[in-house]
């Protein structure tokens, strides 16, 4: 597949295991108020390739959640932005201080709201992880374009791992493999956003008919999926015959208007040159070898 990766420019950022966020009772959809973990921290037993749904969480990130937490400067973007706008999902992450220095990882995802950078690292490096310990990212990524498919805009992803994903050309389209297809109209948190170069798209799954007729039940952290009628080229907008694919980056929420977050990959206003097959191994962890998992 022909890229412009020769072209693209590499970049070190950097962001620091952050701590927890709570903001004690959260109001669920159907009105009970609930206290649970949610964003931040290192996440001990919840990684890429685990269910995203029917956790005692809310919006809880896999693996290891990084922000930078510099001092922003007066008159200058938020330090942080660098981070998300440039790290790329399977960029290669690396421990720079503390008692897992040298460990290395890879990048899953981006979380909006909390602007949170995700990392998947071995369980034995997250032993030795502690809050405040410095990861380095090797950015690399931002701006790939597929020269033969032109009317594909591919965003936040590391170019060497497309050929380890389930993505294939045929008939002048990209097909990408996916575990589930969602329908625009469960898509929550993220709507307008100005841009999908960050941040991510929740599945709202209160509608038990909806989640059952798409089998949504089983969604896992880390699985491609395609969102039918949205377009992302220029942030999230509803269009009828687009298609947008990405990567399921948190988990379930309890929250009206949110559920399991969707890193965009790839959008096209046209189904003609983005197509979708189901292929149930579509998983990052798969692509990675990051771990094995069943089935």
């Amino acid at each position: 597949m022909r890229t412009n990766s020769d072209r693209l420019i590499m970049l070190s950022v950097m962001g620091e295991v952050t701590n927890p966020s709570m903001r004690g009772y959260r109001i669920s959809h159907d009105g009970r108020p609930l206290v649970l973990p949610g964003v931040g921290g290192i996440t001990y037993n919840l990684r890429v390739g685990d269910p995203a749904v029917g956790w005692a969480a809310d919006h809880v990130e896999p693996g290891v959640s990084i922000r930078n937490l510099a001092k922003d400067r007066e008159g200058l973007p938020p330090t942080n932005d660098g981070l998300n706008l440039l790290a790329c999902i399977g960029n290669e992450a690396t421990v720079l201080s503390g008692d897992a220095k040298g460990a290395r990882g890879v990048v899953t995802g981006k979380h909006g709201g909390i602007e949170h950078v995700l990392v998947d690292f071995p369980p034995e490096t997250l032993e030795k992880l502690q809050i405040g310990d410095k990861v380095g990212i090797k950015a690399f990524g931002t701006g790939l374009q597929l020269l033969d498919h032109p009317e594909v805009r591919v965003m936040n992803l590391d170019p060497r791992v497309l050929p380890k994903m389930p993505v294939r050309e045929e008939g002048g389209a990209l097909v990408v493999g996916v575990t589930h297809v969602v329908p625009a109209a469960l898509m929550g948190s993220g709507l307008g956003a100005d841009s999908c170069y960050r941040g991510d798209y929740d599945i709202q799954l209160f509608d038990p008919k909806t989640v059952e007729e798409y089998g949504l039940a089983d969604l896992r952290l880390g699985d491609l999926v395609a969102i039918l009628d949205t377009d992302h080229a220029y942030g999230r907008v509803y269009k009828t015959g687009a298609i947008s694919i990405g990567i399921v980056v948190h988990s379930d929420c309890v929250v009206s208007g949110h559920g399991p977050g969707v890193t965009t990959l790839f959008s096209s206003g046209s189904s003609a040159a983005l197509r979708y097959e189901i292929d149930p191994r579509a998983n990052l962890a798969h692509s990675l070898g990051l771990r094995v998992l069943p089935g």
